[in-house]
């Protein structure tokens, strides 16, 4: 496991040792990462969660008291596919927007860090692609991309960012050339510094290289032997079958261009993960046929709006959410789960996106119900990260001696 939640021992011990005084948390409904409970309260101790019970249960609890009243209690979300660091969007705006953990696909190196009143900021470094490939010909390769032209290089790249911190492994299987594709767009990236200004509106027909299939084949043995994941940026149907045909893990968006069944089939019968993105690819004309096929099939979907994208909101996107529903047919339990619980155990942290004892107290709270509305959950009242109170709108709070 990449990412150390757990916390050992008792939770009241911890919680003297770090002078945080506990949190009690009452609401009509909980979200707990997988079922929704009624009229139950949350105990924090030490920046995690120590006991999910009735409110009755808590009556001798000497802790600071939370009551939220008729609104619904969860897990903070795990955005899947962002670019903060590229884009310098600004990690507290995000978390106060409901997104607690962040994985950054496609900038700077570091290692994992936040989740203790602060945004929780994951990464994958810069994206590996051929040389001359995306993104390199749209924005260069400073901070965002690797351009790798043997196995032996591919390797050694992937060794070097998980070295540096990465928890996944991020290739471009990207040509070019998709109508509606958002990066084929000369205001995917504004703001950017590293785009060529002398580019021409006729560069973004041509196609740019790819990886062939040895080298994607060498990067995937490699991160598997180091235990990550590869996702890939593919649009369409050449980068997909590679991606296929070399064993990645992950696409990192719904293909914007319509995918062969066959290949699809192939794609979720290799448990492949998709993250989602539909509203930052809205425009794209496959991506509703992709994603329909995707579901029919079995295929799992994740959360991920790509944050920084011009058009996403800088937090939850609630329209994201609203698309997942819709045109995959998942129920609002379903979407919810997705960018909580099951990210958490797809990043190999089974706690996080959850309301469990002994889970990182990374949560929010949205007046009423959520899976009626999801579109409140933009805006939260509430938002802790590692049990730190970030935001708080609700005015009845007391303290119990």
């Amino acid at each position: 496991m990449f990412l150390a939640l757990a916390v050992i021992g008792s939770p009241l011990a911890v919680a003297q040792e770090t002078g945080q005084t506990p949190i009690l948390i009452h609401a009509a409904r909980v979200f707990d990462g997988n079922d929704i409970k009624s009229n139950v309260s949350v105990l924090v101790v030490g920046g995690v969660v120590a006991q999910i019970d009735s409110r009755e249960a808590f009556k001798s609890a000497h802790a600071k008291v939370i009551d939220l009243g008729d609104t619904t209690l969860l897990p903070g979300f795990i955005e899947l596919h962002a670019h903060l660091a590229f884009q310098q969007v600004a990690a507290d705006t995000v978390l106060k927007h409901g997104i607690t953990t962040v994985r950054d696909v496609g900038g700077p190196l570091h290692r994992p860090y936040g989740g203790d009143g602060s945004l929780r900021v994951l990464t994958s470094g810069p994206i590996i692609t051929a040389p001359g490939g995306y993104p390199i010909a749209q924005l260069g390769a400073e901070n965002i991309a690797i351009a790798v032209a043997t196995e032996q290089q591919a390797r050694e790249a992937v060794g070097k960012l998980i070295n540096g911190g990465a928890v996944v492994i991020k290739i471009a299987l990207e040509p070019g050339g998709e109508a509606g594709a958002p990066w084929a767009l000369e205001h995917h990236h504004v703001g950017a510094k590293h785009g060529n200004p002398h580019r021409k509106a006729s560069d973004a027909k041509k196609t740019w290289p790819l990886l062939p299939i040895n080298i994607v084949r060498a990067i995937v043995d490699e991160a598997h032997k180091q235990g990550r994941k590869v996702t890939a940026h593919i649009g369409e149907a050449s980068g997909a079958r590679i991606a296929v045909d070399a064993g990645v893990d992950e696409w990192a968006h719904i293909p914007c261009s319509v995918i062969p069944k066959a290949l699809l089939k192939k794609a979720v019968a290799q448990n492949v993960k998709t993250v989602t993105t539909l509203d930052a690819l809205s425009k794209c004309p496959g991506i509703i046929d992709n994603a329909r096929a995707l579901a029919a099939l079995g295929g799992e979907f994740l959360y991920g709006a790509e944050i920084a994208h011009p058009d996403i909101p800088w937090g939850i996107d609630g329209q994201e959410l609203i698309a997942m529903m819709h045109v995959t047919g998942m129920q609002a339990i379903e979407v919810l789960r997705s960018a909580t619980s099951k990210s958490g155990r797809y990043l190999n942290s089974p706690l996080l996106g959850t309301l469990q004892p002994g889970a990182p107290a990374d949560m929010i709270a949205v007046k009423g119900d959520p899976a009626q509305s999801l579109k409140t959950l933009e805006y939260p009242d509430l938002v802790l990260s590692g049990g730190k109170i970030v935001l708080n709108n609700f005015e009845r709070s007391v303290n119990m001696p």
